[in-house]
């Protein structure tokens, strides 16, 4: 009778389990935390202040002005592109809001849905035109910003007959937005204001989008190669269009920050030179410049860098105008490890 032998089944070479540190090291972000891990230790030696528990509220607002407009720079990144008007975006969305009510004599809210409008209608015509042309969106972008620039400047000066806003602080409606916008509250001694606390449910809602929808995975593909997604059915112009839309949303929600906290007043040159800073931000997150790579936890871990570096300086007694030489050798150094670590968990 004939037997037969049969030999244990064999593992598939071209399948191995990652560990998970492995799997750690791959992640976009893990150099921005270890760089923020570095940070705040090399502050907690160098700077007293830094260790009272008071000033940490102050830390995490300073991350926060910056964190909320690099949740939505970080996809952008992601997919591919990046807009240079974001920074007076924001100064648009104020004004628009500020003025409106001022000019119109209406209530603040009827002003914040009108700045609304106009700051995802701005997102809209940036990535319409882009998909339009095809130009860069270095180029589309630059253009929205110095039109932006002016008509925030030209139209203050012919509405207000200053470069400033005229204060809506005593308008209807005013109290109960600030509350929304620009409120504080008090935790364990430390004050904390709501952007903060926006700025982690934006973070959130953000990474599950990116990492746990069909929209996330058509960011990624968008961002990766364009003609790719497109001929396996992405929507590659709605998503693109979709991503500054987000942009101006916000933008929107930035500025309203940004006038209320300023009690209803809003400088009209404000916001220029934000938008390299929401680009650093994404950048040392973990965000490269060619897209279809980034993480929006890593921009929200480089904001994080960012405002305990600005208060780090302060704190530590040194002169700030170091700090600018700073962003630029964190942006530099940033762009250095993405790169290298996309490259490595792309060898694995």
């Amino acid at each position: 009778m004939a037997s037969t032998i049969t030999s244990p089944a064999t593992a598939d070479d071209r399948v191995s389990a990652r560990s998970v540190g492995a799997r750690l090291l791959s992640r976009p972000e893990i150099g921005s935390l270890v760089g923020a891990a570095v940070i705040l230790v090399f502050f907690l030696i160098a700077a007293p202040p830094f260790r009272d528990i008071n000033n940490t509220g102050t830390i995490l607002y300073q991350a926060a002005l910056v964190g909320v407009m690099a949740v939505p720079v970080a996809l952008l990144m992601i997919g591919g592109e990046f807009d240079l008007s974001a920074g007076v975006a924001v100064t648009t969305s104020g004004l628009t809001a500020g003025l409106f009510a001022y000019q119109f004599s209406v209530n603040v809210w009827l002003g914040i849905l009108i700045a609304l409008a106009v700051s995802l209608a701005v997102g809209a015509f940036n990535g319409w035109l882009l998909m339009r042309t095809g130009l860069p969106s270095f180029l589309v972008t630059l253009g929205t910003f110095f039109i932006l620039q002016g008509l925030n400047i030209a139209v203050t000066r012919l509405a207000s007959g200053a470069v400033a806003s005229n204060s809506i602080s005593d308008m209807d409606g005013f109290g109960a937005a600030q509350k929304v916008f620009a409120s504080e509250f008090k935790l364990g001694g430390v004050t904390i204001k709501i952007i903060i606390v926006w700025w982690i449910v934006f973070v959130a809602i953000a990474a599950w989008v990116l990492l746990k929808t069909q929209i996330g995975n058509w960011i990624f593909a968008v961002g990766g190669d364009a003609a790719a997604a497109r001929a396996v059915g992405v929507p590659v112009k709605k998503v693109k269009i979709g991503l500054f839309m987000a942009v101006g949303f916000f933008a929107w929600f930035a500025g309203m920050q940004l006038l209320f906290v300023q009690n209803g007043v809003v400088q009209s040159g404000e916001g220029v030179g934000k938008e390299f800073v929401y680009i650093i931000a994404a950048v040392v997150g973990g965000c490269l410049l060619t897209g279809g790579y980034g993480s929006v936890a890593g921009g929200a871990i480089g904001a994080l860098i960012f405002g305990m570096v600005q208060l780090g300086v302060v704190y530590a007694g040194w002169n700030p105008d170091w700090f600018k030489a700073f962003l630029g050798t964190m942006l530099l150094l940033a762009t250095i490890v993405n790169l290298v670590v996309k490259n490595r968990a792309e060898a694995r």
